[in-house]
């Protein structure tokens, strides 16, 4: 049986603004089985009974009986006497609300690989045989890299030596090593709210408590809060400075030293996200990596990749940090896997030195799509509020109305797979709004939003009657 259980009070606030057009089992059953598509609720994640659901929700339990049963019937949930019911995502066929993704799929903001990956991968190969008797697993990184990556950051104002880089399978992975030698169980950990959905689920899996800190698309970082949670003595504060995922918001030079300055007080491990960092489009200022705003005293642990860059199929990323921190994360990295892979680091190593020209092609490329995008958004739909973002990889949109997860679901069944805006945060927060990236091409953004367009229509015919916008039905209110 599996070990993690959703309690039914934990579960009611994913619960909110279900549509009227539909019986209360079935909105409940699709609710539940847009939750366990995008993530909300991990896979074989242990359900509440239906009589505590029902009892929670001020529900019959005869509804929670037949949404329970609609699961089942869909492949999403199994039950066994004895064991509970386990909510999974199986495989579907295309068109069904499975995790199949539809023809067109914008849960994901990546973009194809750079067209100078090739030739570095060709070059990687060709390189590889003079290591295949010195290397076999390597779990800090090759020494090449490492004092190419540590040159990268020396030239943009940050000295580094190579003792400072590790070397990872991506962005991921170190944030879930920094989070698991960091953060102990119960402890705080300071996160942006909205955030990046994977680097909460580390820091909770490792037993963390979030410390949520607002940031919004059009004023960013909520500065007073920020600073009073830092200041408190927290384990971590994992922050994404530069075109922050999702809103794109970019903190500004004099409270990125603050925070540094409170850190360095309370004793808080800074832990810098700067995947999406070198995505500019038209920035005011040129990017600086954060870590040059440490005051004395500051531990600040940075996270790269070239995920977001060069493609997301080359699974690297890497640490820098102090050479004590380095020799921690290495120490500890067999728990969870043996090396990085020597082919991929070559691939890496052969790249690197086209990284400026990269970033010049993706600037043009995300600066005619977000262009696109927003002028698709004003007309095809005019009651959303579009930010405008400086760089990044999407759109935080504003609905105006607790629609998303019904949007999304709505979307999905056209053809559309995208991301409802509560896969961000926590507890069913962010049903106003939606990540919408803007890096696809031009022609599948048309179709994206007409689908979204249409989605939108059917959704705001139907608003949620107050019946089944469930509140703790056992909590006074």
């Amino acid at each position: 049986m599996s070990d993690r259980y959703l309690s039914a009070h934990a579960l009611v606030p994913l619960l909110r603004d279900l549509p009227s057009d539909t019986p209360l089992y079935r909105a409940l059953a699709d609710r539940l089985r847009l939750l366990a598509i995008d993530g909300r609720i991990p896979p074989d994640t242990r359900l509440p009974s239906e009589r505590d659901l029902a009892q929670t929700l001020g529900a019959s339990r005869t509804t929670v009986s037949q949404a329970y049963a609609a699961l089942r019937t869909d492949g999403f949930l199994s039950s066994r006497r004895g064991s509970g019911s386990l909510l999974h995502a199986p495989g579907s066929r295309p068109g069904t609300l499975g995790p199949d993704v539809p023809a067109l799929d914008l849960t994901k903001a990546t973009m194809p690989a750079a067209s100078q990956l090739a030739a570095a991968a060709a070059a990687a190969a060709a390189d590889l045989p003079r290591h295949l008797l010195r290397h076999d697993y390597d779990p800090v990184g090759l020494p090449a890299l490492r004092q190419a990556l540590a040159d990268r950051y020396t030239g943009l104002g940050l000295p580094t030596a190579p003792e400072q880089i590790m070397v990872t399978l991506g962005a991921q992975h170190a944030i879930g090593l920094v989070a698991s030698t960091h953060v102990r169980p119960g402890d705080r950990a300071v996160v942006e709210m909205p955030t990046y959905p994977h680097a909460l689920d580390a820091l909770v899996a490792a037993g963390g408590r979030p410390v949520a800190v607002p940031v919004d698309a059009r004023t960013g970082w909520d500065a007073d809060a920020l600073l009073r949670a830092v200041a408190t003595g927290p384990a971590v504060a994992h922050l994404m400075p530069d075109h922050h995922n999702p809103t794109g918001a970019i903190m500004p030079d004099e409270l990125r030293t603050a925070v540094c300055h409170a850190a360095a007080r309370s004793g808080a491990v800074v832990v810098v996200d700067e995947t999406t960092a070198e995505l500019d489009i038209d920035r005011p200022d040129p990017w600086t990596p954060f870590a040059r705003h440490a005051a004395e005293g500051t531990q600040v642990v940075t996270i790269g990749s070239v995920g977001k860059t060069l493609w997301g199929g080359l699974r690297l990323g890497w640490v820098r940090a102090d050479v004590e921190t380095i020799a921690r994360l290495v120490a500890a990295r067999h728990v969870h896997d043996l090396g990085t892979p020597i082919l991929e680091q070559l691939v890496l190593l052969h790249a690197l030195p086209h990284l400026a020209d990269v970033a010049e092609t993706r600037r043009a490329q995300l600066r005619a799509s977000r262009d696109h995008l927003t002028a698709l958004l004003a007309q095809r739909l005019p009651t959303w509020d579009v930010p405008h973002v400086h760089g990044g990889l999407a759109l935080w949109v504003g609905l105006g109305e607790a629609y998303s997860s019904r949007l999304a679901l709505a979307a999905r069944e056209r053809g559309l797979a995208i991301t409802a805006g509560p896969r961000f945060g926590t507890g069913g927060e962010f049903e106003r709004h939606l990540r919408v990236p803007i890096t696809a091409a031009p022609e599948v953004l048309d179709e994206a939003v007409d689908i979204l367009a249409r989605a939108w229509d059917a959704v705001a015919a139907s608003p949620a009657r107050p019946g089944h916008a469930f509140v703790d039905a056992s909590v006074p209110v």
